[in-house]
């Protein structure tokens, strides 16, 4: 029978492509592989995803992608249950039926050697261990935040408070220490069922076959040695780690054409423009979209800046829902555009970031600190200012500044709102000033080390072939 492994990632897009990558990567290794995707509904809009997946289907027959039927929440969900990711791991765990329905069948052509989840998909554990399928966990952030996840249970075994009511860092071993206010919102109040949700996919994937990881040896050391010698898990088992990155995609856009950004990019000079993108859900509220468009004005930089259609609540700071194109006019200040027509180019809800950041005439990258454009940045030698907006984003930035030092951070003031000023000061700091040559010089060092990391013989393809070689043991 053919072998196979079969991939369950959270639907949310940024989850997604990062499992899917993973898949193409086996394939790599492995051809003899059949790499099977399940697919769920999302619990709110996280990115569209199904013309990226046609799109594999046609490029990469081997993936085959199994949709499940809708699953919808209870009617009073949504209301008791304010969190988006209570929503999305509540959904997850409901489609527990449909796992069990693709496993079965799979398992009728197939050796599936392994299922490798999301770890939004911890409900599927109870599955694979009924019909005795080894689980992996795809960890989609990176080691430094692995590691402190791998010790929720440590501290809320230790401490009977909440990280939000700490009124102290909190000392994790492999990373600096992490302030209150920089935990992950899910992981703030331990009463609330998405942290209690958390938890149990922590405690789950201690026992888990290994946990394969998006990042590499290099970049995150520390946090890498502090797993791998048992300190997240003291007194516990902790599973083969595998940092098989950096993992990202080459996907480019959704228009088709050659993006108007890459032409206006092509006449900069080099090293010139500062490239702000938030995501895939990072939103921002008018008032704030003035005060970075008056603080890259001021700045006097080159800028590219992606904008997206505002929030009207100030604290939101991810889209749940599909927005619509923004009227740029209406949201910037008045002759804004005009004004900065030579300089600087802003563009609707999209541009190829991975083509962007590879640009010659990039030198630097406003960025909400999601891992993928962090591996992203990192690929492309691009220095970062670390602007988080949710998820671990928070967390991130302090790994970036302070452990790997390849950010200079974003401050925001007591109500949330970065300032013009705030703007204005770190674009110039990151594209001219002496903190920004630091950054730019260990973000250079680093694209070189990502680069042997995934040469023959590097560390991730190391990493990798030790997962591919544990099937061949089973």
């Amino acid at each position: 029978m053919k072998e196979a492994i079969v991939l369950y990632p959270s639907p949310a897009i940024g989850h997604l492509i990062s499992m899917v990558e993973l898949g193409k990567l086996l394939l790599i290794h492995r051809p003899s592989l059949s790499i099977h995707i399940l697919i769920t509904n999302q619990a709110y809009d996280a990115g569209p995803t199904t013309a990226y997946i046609a799109s594999v289907s046609t490029t990469v027959p081997s993936i085959a992608f199994h949709y499940f039927p809708a699953t919808t929440l209870p009617p009073d969900f949504s209301t008791t249950s304010p969190n988006r990711e209570t929503l999305a791991l509540e959904l997850l765990r409901l489609n527990n039926p449909n796992v069990y329905c693709a496993l079965t069948s799979i398992t009728k052509n197939h050796i599936v050697h392994g299922l490798i989840i999301d770890f939004f998909c911890v409900a599927a554990v109870a599955v694979v261990r009924e019909l005795n399928i080894p689980c992996y966990y795809f960890f989609t952030s990176g080691a430094g935040f692995l590691s402190f996840y791998l010790y929720v249970p440590i501290l809320h075994d230790k401490f009977a408070k909440s990280f939000k009511d700490f009124d102290a860092p909190i000392d994790v071993p492999g990373t600096p220490p992490i302030p209150p206010s920089d935990v992950a919102k899910p992981l703030q109040d331990r009463y609330d069922e998405a942290y209690k949700g958390f938890l149990d996919s922590s405690l789950k994937m201690q026992t888990s076959a290994g946990i394969i990881v998006n990042t590499f040896e290099k970049l995150e050391p520390r946090a890498i040695r502090a797993i791998m010698d048992g300190k997240c898990v003291p007194g516990g088992s902790t599973p083969p780690l595998y940092c098989i990155g950096p993992l990202i995609s080459s996907r480019e856009g959704n228009d088709g054409g050659f993006p108007e950004c890459l032409t206006w990019l092509d006449s900069q000079p080099r090293g010139s423009v500062v490239f702000l993108c938030f995501g895939s859900l990072g939103v921002f509220s008018v008032e704030q979209l003035k005060e970075i468009a008056t603080g890259l004005e001021r700045s006097g930089q080159r800028f590219l800046w992606v904008v997206r259609n505002p929030t009207e609540d100030k604290k939101q700071k991810a889209a749940t829902f599909a927005m619509p194109d923004p009227h740029l006019g209406s949201l910037l200040p008045e002759g804004f555009l005009e004004r900065t027509k030579e300089r600087g180019l802003v563009v609707k809800k999209w541009a190829p970031q991975v083509a962007v950041l590879s640009h010659p005439s990039v030198g630097g990258f406003v960025t909400h600190c999601g891992w993928n454009s962090v591996l992203e940045a990192v690929s492309a030698g691009m220095p970062m200012l670390a602007w988080p907006l949710y998820a671990e984003q928070r967390h991130n930035r302090v790994l970036l500044v302070k452990e790997m030092r390849i950010a200079l951070p974003v401050d925001e003031s007591e109500g949330g709102l970065v300032s013009s000023e705030e703007v204005e000061k770190r674009v110039s700091e990151l594209m001219e000033g002496e903190e920004g040559k630091m950054v730019r010089e260990r973000a250079l060092n680093m694209k070189e080390e990502a680069k042997a990391a995934l040469s023959p013989g590097g560390s991730s393809q190391s990493a990798l072939a030790g997962l591919i070689d544990s099937w061949k043991r089973e």
